[in-house]
């Protein structure tokens, strides 16, 4: 499968997406942002960079200062993939972060999410 379309999108134009999600479902902004601080190691002011630089979901996870070590512990179905079966590293990373926001929204208590 070609994923190029979904690499080049813009994280400064899926970000929205998932922020109403979490808010919708009476989670916070915070939340969810720390949920992606969590996963990529960005800090709360590089991932506003990130946003306002409007860079690609591929720069995006380039950039990252690391990806947590207990990422590989996110397992489940997101758009109809298991999540630790994708071999596309990169459409991992991005399907981790889905499923990340797709927990908070429903309601998963935090260190359950940050796999502590």
């Amino acid at each position: 499968m070609d994923n190029t379309k979904v690499y080049k999108m813009s994280f400064a134009g899926v970000y929205p997406h998932y922020i109403n999600k979490v808010e919708k479902k009476g989670r916070t902004k915070e939340e969810a942002d720390a949920v992606i601080c969590w996963l990529t190691g960005y800090s709360q002011q590089q991932l506003q960079q990130q946003i306002d630089d409007k860079c690609s979901l591929e720069a995006f996870f380039a950039e990252a200062p690391q990806l947590h070590p207990n990422a590989s512990k996110i397992t489940g179905v997101i758009c109809g993939y298991r999540v630790e079966d994708i071999e596309d590293e990169l459409m991992q990373k991005i399907r981790y972060m889905d499923k990340l926001i797709d927990e908070l929204a429903k309601g998963k208590a935090m260190d359950k999410i940050l796999r502590k």
